[in-house]
Parts: structure tokens; sequence; C-alpha cells
């Protein structure tokens, strides 16, 4: 008894430490509970299964946490205990370490406001990218409240340890190398359980995607999350025999139009032109828009008229209604168009290594002697983009900060000066300098007779949401809503200066989103999240019409090209949505989860080598489950696996 005693005093300070972590992470769970109250599931089971199974991950992060501290005390000799050098070591790591962990959850409750989830890898690249990170920050947040807010809870904690003795307890007594291994081994064995045995996809045990989320701990989820950015499709998801998914795919892609160019494990191909028309040699300008959801549109019932603009532009255009993006971050948006590719799992291609001199569109266009250029107001160094447009052929333009390509990219990267920008935030120069500078390169081009392709990457519909001041009726970085019709006001002013160059008679404009701005729901898969407008301005008026068919971003281009009555060399998964023997369907998902949907029906692939089949109710956006559909089933497997057998194995050049 009595060493037992001197455990608990020796080890006061640390069990402290543990049961104040495990007690914020409990009133961390219930924050998201109540913020939530309208989505989570309060089954009594359900709700008993969100914080039992949340403790237990809390039980593995401390385990990590503490991992420092056992060790020290293991270490330290008993005759120096309550000496300076143990009190500075004690008291300083302590302070810091509990600072660290209350911004971390106060950060947790920012992320979850933004992202409606736990740390995942937006979380990893935020690590990485801190210049626009802290700068969205300080711009978005009171950053010195907010740090004042962490100190004194901080302090307060350690004063309410000091006032308990708990530092003179952990000073006065020694422990038996006994006690102190055993505190060692169970603290390292902990660790090593939740290692080797345990990983976080196992917290998503309920149906409900908020309370699987709740159920996580986000210190937890932001190291697996670091450990999966990237994950190989036959070890994480259901496969096939490689040769019958390229079967399917090849079967679902060909067409009377398209010849393979070689047999087996391949989609490359050539499609050829039947109009007989002459190939059309228009400019293109590709403005790829943040986060514009379709339900900021009056078109989609939307009732605040913040896309006066764009709600006009799609009754004279050919508006595609029924389109949904890949993904949920802009480099999933970059992925989707410029390879027309499905989504493979983990990290966006564009984020990978090894993603430099692949076939893209850019190819299609310089084998039409286009120039192809890359217009983003931040500095392109975010999220690789330099890399990787700098790296498929794209000239770059963007507001850099001293950067510079790598070597081996074969391109010339060019700054938007300080002159010609009226204003910036976090994240980079607002839409209307962004189009001035494509504008200005377009003239350029045009006085060289030369065609041009503008990829143009939007920021100003992003947090802090600020924008030029007096440019809408809406104040500057009060909230979405200003964003958007600050989004749409600047593509207005575009299409007003463009229309008074002499190029702009000869230009197709393709307008469509990145991405939504949120794709959180209760089901795994929130369908209605990925639902984004597209329109291609500019062709001849007997061309305008509201496209109904359910598609992909992939297809935008294949359509575009078609359209543009050229024959090409082809390695993409979209089709020509105008043909007759299109089939309708969507490919969308997130890092891990991966979908086909097919009008109302939707099938997921999860990453722990499991599927899901519902039906899609488009009135409430809920899923119902589904005998499972092996053809279907099979059909979803060949879309993804052969993705990602392509690139893995560098095929797509």
């Amino acid at each position: 008894m009595f060493n037992r005693i001197k455990i608990a005093n020796r080890y006061s300070l640390l069990f402290a430490f543990i049961s104040w972590f495990l007690t914020f992470s409990f009133f961390l769970r219930i924050i998201f509970t109540i913020w939530q109250y309208d989505e989570v599931s309060f089954n009594l089971f359900t709700v008993i299964g969100t914080f039992l199974t949340g403790l237990f991950y809390d039980i593995g992060t401390i385990s990590f946490i503490i991992i420092p501290s056992a060790i020290y005390y293991f270490v330290f000799p008993n005759r120096w205990i309550g000496s300076w050098i143990d009190k500075i070591l004690v008291w300083f790591f302590t302070s810091l370490t509990i600072f660290i962990l209350v911004f971390t959850f106060f950060a947790e409750i920012t992320f979850w406001d933004e992202f409606k989830t736990r740390f995942n890898f937006i979380a990893v690249d935020y690590l990485i990218y801190t210049h626009e990170v802290i700068a969205n920050i300080q711009q978005s947040y009171p950053l010195p409240i907010l740090v004042a807010g962490v100190l004194s809870i901080t302090g307060l904690i350690i004063f309410t340890y000091y006032k308990l003795n708990i530092f003179k307890e952990t000073f006065s007594t020694t422990a038996s190398l006994k006690d102190r291994t055993i505190v060692l081994a169970t603290t390292i064995i902990t660790a090593l359980f939740f290692s080797i045995f345990i990983t976080n996809n196992q917290a998503e045990w309920s149906s409900n995607r908020y309370n699987a989320e709740i159920s996580k701990s986000g210190i937890y989820s932001f190291f697996a999350a670091f450990r999966n950015n990237q994950m190989a499709y036959n070890e994480f998801y259901t496969s096939v025999d490689d040769k019958v998914a390229f079967d399917v795919i090849r079967n679902k892609l060909n067409d009377k139009n398209s010849k393979y160019q070689t047999e087996g494990l391949s989609i490359h191909r050539k499609i050829t032109d039947t109009t007989n028309q002459e190939p059309s040699k228009k400019n293109v300008v590709f403005i790829l828009v943040e986060s514009l959801s379709t339900s900021f549109m009056k078109e989609f019932g939307n009732k605040e008229n913040i896309t006066p603009f764009l709600d006009s532009l799609a009754q004279k255009s050919i508006f595609f209604d029924n389109l949904y993006a890949t993904g949920t971050r802009t480099v999933r948006g970059m992925e989707a168009m410029t390879l027309c590719i499905p989504p493979t799992p983990g990290q966006s291609i564009v984020k990978r290594p090894e993603n430099q001199n692949l076939y893209t569109v850019s190819n299609v266009f310089k084998s039409k002697g286009y120039n192809s250029n890359f217009f983003y107001g931040g500095d392109g160094y975010f999220d690789n983009m330099n890399a990787y447009f700098g790296g498929n052929g794209f000239t770059i333009y963007d507001r850099g900060r001293g950067s510079v390509l790598s070597d081996k990219i074969k391109t010339v990267r060019n700054n938007i000066n300080d002159d010609e920008v009226t204003f910036e935030n976090a994240w980079g120069i607002c839409d209307e300098d962004i189009y001035s500078k494509m504008i200005k390169v377009a003239d350029e081009h045009y006085k060289s007779n030369k065609p041009f392709f503008n990829f143009v990457m939007t920021t100003s519909n992003h947090r802090p949401y600020t924008y030029p001041d007096n440019a809408i009726d809406i104040p500057s970085g009060t909230g979405r809503e200003g964003a958007v019709k600050y989004t749409d006001y600047a593509i207005k002013n575009m299409f007003e200066k463009a229309k008074s160059k002499p190029w702009f008679k000869n230009t197709v404009f393709i307008i469509i989103a990145d991405h939504c701005a949120s794709s959180a729901g209760k089901d795994e898969i929130d369908v209605a999240n990925y639902h984004i407008p597209a329109f291609i301005v500019n062709f001849p008026e007997g061309l305008n019409q509201k496209v109904k068919k359910q598609c992909s971003q992939i297809d935008i281009f294949p359509t575009f090209f078609s359209m543009m009555n050229w024959s090409y060399e082809s390695n993409f998964f979209g089709k020509d949505i105008f043909q007759s023997n299109f089939e309708e369907r969507a490919l969308v998902g997130t890092y891990r989860k991966l979908v086909l949907m097919k009008k109302e029906q939707v099938m997921i692939l999860s990453d722990q080598k499991k599927q899901a089949f519902y039906s899609w109710n488009k009135q409430d956006n809920s899923l119902k489950q589904l005998p499972m559909n092996k053809n279907f089933l099979d059909e979803t497997i060949s879309w993804y696996q052969t993705a990602d057998y392509l690139f893995t194995n560098k095929l797509l050049k």
C-alpha cells in the first residue's frame, strides 16, 4: 500500500494531466454534439457508443503524448527529485504541453466550423502551407483574443495544479524502479497497441457521419491522416482482376468515334471527329471558381439573389445543371479538369510526387497550336500547383513571394507585380485583379496571333471572405454570401472588359466550380454537396441549352473538344456528354470514400475493403441502404482501380 501511495504522489502531476486531457476531450465532444444537434443521432445506444468510442481513442492519444514524461520519470534519478533542474523541466514542459493542447482544442473548433469534421489530411496540408493558413486565421478570427484565451486557460490549469499541491507531491516523493517500470511499460504497451491494432477508420462505427466524427480524437485523426496521405488501391479497397477492370472501363469508354491504340491495361485511344466540319480554333478562357455550390444560385432555389450574373448566364449558355464535382478540395477539381480522371484514393495527383509530364488537356491544346497558361492569385507553391501545372506544359502566372519552380520543370513562371494588384488577402489577389491579368496576357497572345488556353483559378470565395470595399452591397469580410456575390460581380466585370477586346468573339468561356462550399453531412457521402454548376459560354446561340444529363467534371473537356470538332489522342476517363450513347453517371469521393452514382443509385467503396449500396432521395438528400448489386459494384471498382493503376504504373503519359 505504501508503494502504491508513493506512485500516486510521484506521478500525481502525470495523472492530473491525463485526467485534464480526458475531461477536456469529453467536453469538446459535448460541444460538437450540441453544435450539430439537428444532424447527430440521439439514440441512447448511439450516444453512449459515441462517447465510449471517444474515450477509447482519447486514451490512445494521451498514451502517445505522455511517453516523454513516462521516460523522464523513469530515467530521472530519485536523489535529484525536487531539485531546481527537476522543477524547471517539469514546470516548463508541463506548461508548454498544456498550452499546445489547449490551442489544439481551439483549432479543432475552428476546423469543425469550416469542415464539420475532425482533423484530416486538410489539416496536414495546413501544417505545410503556414503562410496562407496563419494569414487566413489572422484575417478570419480575433487572433490576439484567441491566444490570450489559450494563455489564460493554460495559466488557470497550472494554477489549479499548484493550489492542489500537485506539483509539491510530484517533487517530494520518489518511486521504486519497479513502479517506474510499471508506469513506463503500461504507457508504451498502450501506445503500441493503438499503433499496431487500432486504425482511425475503426472510429467510424456509426452510420451517422457526425456521430462517427465526434467519436474520433482530433490529434489521433491528424496523425492518421499524416500517415495515410497516399493509399494503394489494392491494399485498401475491394479489387478485381486488372484485366477484368480494364475490360469494363474500355467498354464504357468505347464508341464509334474512338479506337484504342493498344490492347490490354490501357484506355489510350484516338478520338476522331466524324462531323466533316472544319476544326475550330477558338481561344479558351477556363475559370475554376472557388467553392461555387449550386445552392448559391437562384437557378437552384436560392432566394438571396447573390449570383445575378451567373443566373442570367445560365439562360444564355450551355448550362450543365446536373453535374457533380469529383471531390471536396481545389486540387481535386484541378485533377478532374486537367486529367479527366476519377478521384484516386488518398491525396490528389496534383499533390503527389512524379506527377509531371502526364497527358493532360494541355497536351490536346498544344497539339492544336495553343499556348496553355495557368493563372493563380496566390503563390502557386500552395497545394503544389506550380509544380503540377508547370510540369505539365502550362506557363505560370502567380503572386509569388520569391519561390521558384524546380529546375526539372520546363516552363516559365511570371510574377504578378504589386502595381497589378488592387486588393489582396491571405489567399491572394482578388478575382477582379486575376481576371485583369488574364485579359492582359490574352491581349499579348492575340497580338502574336497565337490561340490561347487560359486556366484561371479564383480565390475570393474563401474565408476570410474579404474583397474590395464598395464593389457590392454586402460589406467585405462579413460572410460567405458577400464572397459569393463578389465572385459573381467579378465574373460579370470580366465579361464586360473582355467584350471590348478584338479576341472576344473568337473566345469560348468555360466556368465551373472546383467543389462545393461544404461537403459534410450526416451520411458517409453527402451527395447534394457535390452538385456544382458549369457553363460553356460564347458558342453560337443556337447551341445554348440546359443540359439535364447527370455528368461529372471529367466530362467537360471531352465534350468541349467534340464541340470544337477536334480529333485527338485521349487518355481521359471523361466522355462527350452529347453523344447519344452517353451513360449518365457521376464519380465523386473524399480522400477515402470512392463513389459511383447513377441517377439515384449510389455505390460507396471504403478503405477497409468495404462497400455499401444506397438509393439517394434527392428531396431530403438522404441515403437508404439497398441490397448489394454485384454488376454495379464491379463497375464502381473498375473505374477507380483502373485510374489508380494507370497513375501508379506511370501510364498517364
